[in-house]
């Protein structure tokens, strides 16, 4: 990746983050400068400045990968920056690599030294060719970051900014080049920005400012007052008696103090970021009256995404709920995709983006983003026996896990994100790339969990999360689910290993053909015998998330889908339509349903308003999506459980099921070349649409209901065909503009 530049460090350690300076003089007598390209990385992050401007837009490069096996390395056109006699600047904060990490407190974690290394091409109108970089000339010098920390906040200190700071030299530091490997996936960058909706005195006499939306990023302030006075900033999701409800931070202070220089003063943090709606300030000059309009702007931080999918529909909540996934995801989707971004966590859980998958993948343009993410998902198991481990990137091998839930071994759904991404991310995009990067992890993954089987052939050994956050489990303990947890493993061993088999005949591996087939017949096999009572017609575990799994995943033969179904639809009106699932079932319970003809039923558990549902956060004012069904209670406290996040994407995957269901887009060839276009008007919902930007152009959906009529629109490009169900319509049709209109017979109630 770099000829001659060398990996360099401050030989001796500024106070806070340093700034490493590089000086370069160009080449004479070549001409004009034609092209100049830096590449850039850190141990820690880096923002780089090439005479006083930034190089990129990008934010927290190089992001967080398996640091021990990779880091990445950015790339800017700096041609219209170079002027001939040039000031490269590197300020390094300590971002994943050296700061705190997990709620266990662990900082350097990767190491205890920040370094830098870049290097800039630059080509002349001759053919001259200069190349330049980080090597013992450059020098270093503090910065005007005293403190940083992603989950803490960072401290600037406005008055470091007169240039007066004693530089030191630096020295190369010893780091195998083998680690620095080009970006797959996009950089992280500012989305957005938003002002604040309003302002208060809380009951305690704090400044208490309202962005409106749940966000994560990082709030930017302008202000002017004497030298050495402190504004500090405080961020949290929500309220709680009036003040903002820190304490499902837990660890994490998520604040930022910027130091007064006595003049006009801009600060923004970007070697930390929060995931807030509210900030509380303190210190202001001049209070709350002096808060002028303009003075803060929340900065609104994610990974670059293209917006690919969208839905809207006649009820307002379920729009507000989609709009809520949508926020979630790319409040999430910050370099990899992680739980939640606000408290002292901020993990790759596997388990989350396994059953999110198709629902990120429908809405942006993810393939890169999760291309990138796999890399280090097939390299950490790589180095963990065949394992895929609970997060990745996997800290937790450094700092350790909850006893509850070590040793540390393969889990269903959240070691299955090995098998379920790749597969949900080339249905989206048509790339086989995912396929062929990952087929050997998803086969090390099924083998070693093919070690772990009883005897029965059943996975009902060793730890599982099984169907996590049941709504039904005490806060205490979110695994205390109704669902057997051998039942959960062993359903979604079968469903990976169906999905293997069917990966590898789209890349041709016939040599693992019958591999595959023997371990999914028997591994259905021993479900079947385990769990399935023929005679009675009901599972032995007779709960909704183990039906749910059973007929979605194809444990069961089609005659005996109805009476499961019937049975499903049976304990959800038992349960007062509202959600009883958790992380395992609720992904896949919507389609149970309205695959086995309760449509109505999969309607009112949607569109239910109760705690627990979908619907209930939106009803008390969130916008984005929760952890829990009740984050927050209906009092307006926050969930006594210590795990309660306002923006976990996880529970989001019910939108998978608004786009393909209820709008009706199916794809059935990856990429989206054919699809099936059926949707399933549920009681309550009057007309909907959805559009997806296909690699062959955008695919657009729209249908009304007039009494028990439904009216269809849709338009596909060229290069997609559409296999048409509504009522008794049943059409093949290609690209071009097509309307279809049907009677429906009304839904079954349950």
């Amino acid at each position: 990746m770099f000829t001659t530049s060398h990996l360099i460090a401050p030989a001796i350690a500024p106070d806070g983050a340093p700034t490493l300076t590089g000086r370069l003089t160009l080449d004479v007598g070549h001409g004009g400068v034609v092209s100049a390209r830096l590449r850039y990385s850190a141990l820690g992050i880096v923002e780089a400045v090439l005479n006083g401007r930034p190089v990129s837009e990008a934010v927290l490069t190089p992001g967080w990968s398996s640091y021990e096996w990779r880091v990445r390395v950015a790339e800017a056109d700096v041609t219209e920056l170079i002027t001939g006699d040039d000031v490269l600047e590197l300020t390094l904060g300590n971002g994943w690599y050296r700061g705190g990490l997990t709620w266990m407190g662990a900082t350097e974690v990767y190491g205890d030294r920040l370094a830098a290394v870049a290097e800039v091409r630059v080509v002349f109108a001759d053919g001259h060719i200069q190349v330049w970089g980080t090597d013992e000339s450059w020098t270093a010098r503090a910065s005007d970051t005293v403190v940083d920390d992603l989950y803490n906040g960072q401290t600037i200190d406005a008055r470091r900014r007169d240039g007066t700071a004693t530089p030191v030299a630096v020295e190369i530091v010893d780091d195998p080049e083998v680690r620095f490997e080009p970006y797959i996936g996009p950089p992280v960058v500012r989305q957005g920005f938003l002002r604040p909706r309003a302002s208060w005195l809380s009951p305690s006499g704090s400044i208490i400012v309202d962005f409106g939306e749940n966000i994560v990023g990082w709030t930017r302030a302008e202000v002017r007052g004497d030298a050495g006075q402190v504004v500090t900033l405080r961020h949290a999701e929500v309220l709680e008696n009036g003040e903002i409800g820190i304490r499902p931070l837990r660890s994490a202070r998520a604040e930022d103090r910027f130091v007064l220089s006595g003049g006009a003063d801009v600060f923004e943090p970007r070697f930390t970021f929060h995931g807030f709606r509210y900030v509380e300030v303190e210190g202001w000059p001049g209070g709350i009256d002096a808060l002028a309009e303009g003075a803060l702007t929340a900065v609104r931080i994610g990974s670059r995404l293209r917006r690919t999918g969208t839905f809207s529909c006649s009820d307002p909540l379920l729009n507000r709920l989609h709009q809520n996934v949508v926020a979630s995801t790319l409040g999430n989707f910050v370099d990899l995709p992680t739980d939640c971004p606000q408290r002292d966590e901020r993990l790759g859980w596997t388990g989350d983006i396994a059953v999110f998958a198709p629902t990120s993948a429908y809405l942006f343009d993810v393939n890169d983003f999760l291309r990138d993410w796999m890399r280090d998902v097939v390299t950490e198991q790589l180095h963990h026996g065949g394992v895929v481990p609970y997060v990745v990137p996997d800290v937790l091998k450094y700092v350790g896990v909850p006893e509850d839930i070590t040793p540390v071994d393969s889990t269903a759904v959240w070691s299955d994100a090995v098998v379920w991404v790749p597969w949900a991310v080339w249905m989206a995009s048509g790339d086989e790339r995912i396929l062929a990067d990952n087929f050997e992890g998803m086969l090390s993954h099924l083998r070693h969990v093919r070690s772990l089987l009883s005897e029965s052939g059943l996975w009902d050994r060793g730890f599982q999360f099984g169907d996590w956050l049941d709504p039904d489990a005490p806060p205490s303990d979110p695994a205390a689910a109704k669902a057997d947890r051998g039942l959960v493993a062993t359903a979604c061993l079968y469903r990976s290993a169906d999905l293997a088999a069917r990966i590898g005949r789209v890349l041709g591996r016939a040599d693992v053909f019958d591999e595959l087939a023997e371990l999914g017949a028997r591994t259905r096999a021993a479900f079947r015998a385990a769990y399935v009572d023929l005679p009675s017609r009901r599972l032995r575990n007779d709960c909704e998330t183990s039906y749910s799994l059973a007929i979605v995943f194809g444990l069961l033969d089609d005659d005996e889908k109805a009476w499961a179904g019937a049975r499903l639809a049976q304990l959800v009106a038992e349960s007062g339509h509202r959600i009883s699932t958790g992380f395992a079932g609720t992904p896949y319970i919507l389609d149970a349903l309205s695959s086995t003809g309760h449509l109505e039923t999969a309607g009112r558990l949607l569109l239910q308003r109760e705690c627990p549902s979908w619907l209930y956060p939106v009803t008390m004012g969130a916008t984005t999506v929760w952890e829990r069904w009740d984050s927050m209670l209906p009092d307006g406290s926050i969930n006594p459980g210590e795990m309660t996040s306002f923006n976990h994407y996880a529970l989001g995957a019910v939108a998978d099921w608004m786009h393909r269901e209820l709008a009706g887009l199916t794809a059935l060839e990856p990429g989206y070349s054919r699809v099936r276009i059926a949707p399933q008007p549920v009681p309550g919902v009057d007309h909907a649409m959805t559009a997806f930007d296909a690699p062959w152009g955008a695919i657009e959906i729209s249908w009304s209901r007039e009494g028990s009529v439904v009216h269809l629109d849709a338009r596909l490009p060229e290069g997609v065909t559409a296999e048409i169900s509504l009522g008794g319509v049943r059409e093949h049709v290609g690209a071009g503009h097509h309307r279809f209109s049907s009677e429906l017979a009304p839904a079954i109630a349950v």
